[in-house]
């Protein structure tokens, strides 16, 4: 104790049971009769539960209960702080799971906007693919219609070449000319041919063409 810790110290007279008890104490005043009030207390609530004997002997039985208050006291804040311990590791645990969802909702967002850039790609192809169809199918219409209209002029150099037959030697030459005329249109007739399954070919794997 120091000098001054002694020049502190002062002398508080409390009443407990009956009797007076001088204390010399650095404590506050009021601090020292609140105690020797529960003290007091204590030991008027034992001998009002049926305790009895000496003072000396009120005076243990309270200091076993206001110990056992103190041990109580103890148990109970060691839970609370048992209690705090455990509510700040569910509130780092709920941080972590906090943390994850935003992580893990910003991954989602980046995830849907790839997406839609793919589709959008693959709908551009799509338009594109559709468009190319049509124009295959307008051209393959267009040489469906060049082929009927040759063979109309096959059927129609075939009648005439038919009709000259009969005549006289005199139209050999125009009959020569007309028999040219109808390889040509064979030979052309035979290239839309070919050029029209080849459109068609085309058309059926641009329609099935994922």
């Amino acid at each position: 104790m120091t000098e001054s810790d002694v020049r502190d110290v002062s002398k508080v007279t409390v009443k407990i049971y009956g009797q007076d008890y001088t204390f010399a104490s650095a404590k506050p005043r009021d601090r020292i009769v609140a105690i020797a009030n529960h003290v007091d207390e204590v030991i008027k609530g034992l001998v009002e539960q049926g305790a009895d004997g000496s003072v000396a002997r009120l005076t243990m039985l309270a200091a076993i209960n206001i110990a056992e208050e103190l041990f109580e006291e103890r148990e109970t804040k060691a839970e609370g702080e048992r209690d705090k311990e455990q509510l700040r590791k569910d509130i780092v645990h709920f941080q972590q799971l906090w943390e994850e969802a935003k992580r893990s909702h910003l991954q989602y967002k980046d995830d849907a906007k790839a997406i839609q850039g793919q589709k959008d790609a693959i709908q551009e192809k799509l338009n594109a693919k559709s468009i190319e169809a049509d124009n295959l199918a307008r051209g393959a219409e267009e040489r469906e219609e060049a082929i009927r209209q040759l063979e109309d002029g096959l059927r129609a150099a075939n009648e005439k070449l038919s009709s000259m037959n009969n005549q006289s030697e005199e139209g050999g030459e125009m009959i020569r000319e007309l028999k040219a005329k109808l390889k040509e249109i064979e030979g052309n007739y035979f290239e839309l041919q070919m050029e029209n399954i080849q459109m068609k070919g085309d058309l059926e794997h641009y329609r099935t063409r994922p």
